[in-house]
């Protein structure tokens, strides 16, 4: 059956139901997602001819040999599975977030007694408050400098008692409030991160109140340290606010959005008001952005962003209306909890003016976004070019390997292989060996393991492409235009060699490249070749080699631990491999097992409670 032919059997039989729908291409990778309230007419209405379709869809469809679909029972279902397909699988032809898996969040630990404040990119159902997202980790922690100079919070590990002999270096620096020594009670450091939270809320009225009670109190009792502590807390909260401007007398919550487009881009920009005050704004870069309308765009932000977002306002201010309005906000107060959110166009006065004030600094930060992604790609064009030049290749190197080996006196040996397209550094391609025929610290024989079973793979994936659902592997499916061996003339001889056993030689350029002083050695030839020093090739060659070395690094401490873990796991009488494999997994490593109760190590099946004793007390 030709793939025109499958196409047509799976549009026949498509329901009149409400659902969403997957396109794949001919590897099997889902290109677009879309939903439907009757899968039959939608789906159908690709195919037929139409000066409707822009030629970003006909593109899409000329790509489509297969497509699955999923039922569901109402709008709001397929809305909700949409999101979450789009998230999941990031289909090239969508509109999506740039980098939306990213995004970093403050995480309030609210379930534990004495709440810690960290930084996360995942939000997890653990009784934890969490705020954002962000654009930036670097404001977030910026932010976490000022708060944490305010709201004195905890941030080690240690189990609290109140009876430490002595405080750590923070509670010195009022940088903690020392709940370790009993410095501050339960009760307040919990009041305290609550007015924590409600400064990340933009709350700070009732948080300034309090404060000043408590100071007063301090000081009727005659406890003047105290209140000098807590005035200083109302002067450093009194700074921060005095920079969050009010622009509105309703004293609601709202999030005003706007949208700035040019040469492809589209950034949208979101001004957060709470409690009437403009507390902070973010901007976020969309993809996939190319020849759609302003309306799909937006209408995908709104479901993309408060799909992940830790607050959902009183109300969103729009600079335009979206067709799916009802829908999404029929979502929108199903998470906010039943509480109505209303999405509006503002037609006059102050909303008017904060939505094009909005649309303005979105179209200011994607000026000043475009200048520095020029700047960069110039920086990277520049570099290739000096590579290729300094190597003789007869293009620039679009795709650049680098591998290196990293052990201790032998054991635990890994290598990494890191990957670079056009420049950048794709980290989904990043693989990592672990050595498995070399003994000893031979880091000669170690990288022809690593580049046989890198080109062995290749091989295999060449031979499965025309399997059925066959989904490539990129990281080992392509070949390099440039594959750098770190280690200089040694190692390059070993790459050679293997390259001559695949029958590989010729394909692409090969180098090693000497550890000190970041010389480039060519098959052939005695003397190497070395860039300026301060050119950019050279620092790319750096950050590529760098790289690498991390990587390895990074990969070689994490192995050595699990033998380590191991090995200690093994000296346990009467814990056999499924036992040692089980508390592995179960608790991470010998500080996790030692930190767990008895009752907790014999849920796991042939540990009784008195072996559980036994083990915990054999590793200490």
């Amino acid at each position: 059956m030709t793939w025109s032919e499958k196409l047509e059997t799976i549009l026949s039989s498509l329901p009149d139901s409400p659902g969403c729908y997957l396109m794949k291409d001919e590897n099997g990778r889902i290109i677009y997602v879309g939903k439907a309230i009757n899968l039959k007419n939608r789906v159908k209405s690709y195919f037929q001819k139409s000066s409707d379709h822009t030629y970003k869809t006909r593109r899409m469809v000329s790509n489509i040999r297969d497509i699955e679909w999923i039922v569901v029972a109402s709008e709001l279902e397929a809305l909700i599975l949409e999101m979450n397909l789009i998230k999941e699988h990031r289909p090239f032809y969508n509109v999506r977030l740039k980098d939306d898996k990213r995004y970093p969040y403050i995480k309030i630990h609210w379930q534990d007694d004495f709440p810690k404040v960290s930084v996360t990119r995942n939000m997890v159902q653990d009784g934890s408050r969490y705020y954002g997202p962000y654009t930036s980790v670097w404001a977030v922690h910026q932010t976490l400098d000022i708060l944490r100079k305010i709201f004195p919070y905890l941030t080690c590990a240690r189990e609290i008692t109140g009876k430490d002999p002595r405080p750590c270096l923070y509670y010195d620096i009022h940088l903690c409030s020392g709940p370790c020594i009993g410095a501050i009670s339960k009760a307040d450091y919990r009041q305290m991160i609550e007015d924590l939270a409600k400064f990340l809320e933009g709350k700070t009225d009732p948080v300034l109140k309090r404060l000043q009670v408590e100071m007063g109190r301090a000081s009727e009792q005659l406890n003047y340290e105290k209140a000098a502590v807590v005035r200083d807390q109302i002067q450093a909260v009194e700074r921060v606010v005095e920079r969050q401007k009010i622009i509105s007398n309703e004293r609601k919550d709202s999030d005003v959005i706007a949208m700035a487009r040019n040469n492809g881009e589209a950034c949208v920009q979101i001004f957060f008001i709470r409690s009437g005050k403009l507390i902070g704004r973010e901007y976020f870069i969309l993809e996939g952005t190319e020849e759609e309308d302003n309306k799909s765009i937006l209408e995908e932000f709104i479901k993309q962003f408060y799909s992940q977002a830790a607050y959902i306002p009183n109300k969103v201010m729009l600079p335009q209306e979206v067709e799916e309005a009802l829908i999404i906000n029929e979502w929108l107060n199903t998470k906010r909890g039943g509480e109505k959110v209303q999405i509006t166009v503002p037609k006059r006065g102050q909303s008017k003016q904060l939505v094009k004030m909005a649309a303005e600094n979105a179209a200011e930060t994607l000026r000043a976004l475009e200048i520095r992604w020029k700047a960069d790609k110039d920086r990277q064009r520049d570099a290739l070019g000096e590579i290729q030049a300094a190597l003789g290749m007869s293009e620039p190197p679009n795709r650049i390997e680098c591998y290196d080996i990293s052990n201790t006196q032998g054991t635990a040996s890994v290598g990494s292989m890191v990957v670079f397209e056009q420049g950048i550094p794709n980290k989904k391609l990043y693989r990592r060996f672990n050595i498995r025929t070399v003994t000893g610290p031979d880091d000669f024989a170690s990288m022809r393991e690593v580049l046989s079973r890198r080109f062995s793979n290749y091989f295999s994936e060449n031979e499965a492409k025309d399997a059925p659902g066959y989904k490539p592997d990129l990281a080992f499916s392509l070949l390099p235009d440039l594959l750098i061996v770190d280690g200089g003339k040694g190692q390059l001889r070993q790459a050679i060699d293997v390259l001559e056993e695949a029958g590989l030689t010729g394909k692409f350029t090969i180098v090693g490249l000497a550890k000190q002083e970041e010389e480039l050695f060519l098959p052939n030839f005695s003397d190497p070749v070395r860039l300026d020093d301060h050119s950019q090739g050279f620092y790319l060659i750096q950050r590529i080699r760098d790289e690498a070395h991390r990587f390895a690094i990074t990969a070689h401490r994490n192995r050595r631990g699990k033998i380590g873990l191991t090995s200690r796991l093994d000296a346990l009488p009467g814990i056999g491999p499924a036992r040692r494999k089980e508390l592995i997994a179960r608790f991470g490593s010998i500080e996790g097992i030692l930190e767990a109760d008895p009752e907790e190590i014999a849920k796991i099946k042939g540990i009784s409670l008195e072996k559980a004793n036994a083990i915990k007390s054999e590793l200490e």
